[in-house]
């Protein structure tokens, strides 16, 4: 059994859309397979297995692909926290229902 076929679907799936559009931009700037594999410092082997949406090749190779062709911000945005529902909505569940001011006394040192 291969590491493929441990993977749930989507995951899969995920990863050969991956691998199709860093294809689709490496011909559509007219790079061979070589020519971005000594851009990004890693083997034609390395970017045949990136293009195929092999669950084994390093991040590092996809970023440098993205930094390569001017979309390394669109790395950043994948877990944009600021537009993260789900994470969001945990924090509001743990919010409390009711906000009280302290009772300042005399032995807390308030003034």
């Amino acid at each position: 059994m291969n590491e493929r076929d441990t993977l749930p679907l989507p995951v899969t799936r995920s990863l050969a859309r991956l691998g199709q559009a860093m294809s689709l931009a490496r011909r559509r700037r007219h790079f061979s397979q070589q020519d971005l594999a000594e851009r990004i410092g890693a083997s034609v082997t390395t970017v045949r297995r990136m293009e195929a949406g092999h669950p084994g090749t390093a991040l590092v190779h996809f970023a440098r692909a993205m930094q390569v062709f001017g979309e390394l911000g669109q790395l950043d945005q994948l877990l944009d926290t600021p537009q993260d529902t789900i994470g969001l909505a945990l924090m509001d569940e743990q919010l409390p229902q009711r906000v009280r001011k302290s009772r300042k006394t005399p032995e807390s040192g308030a003034f």
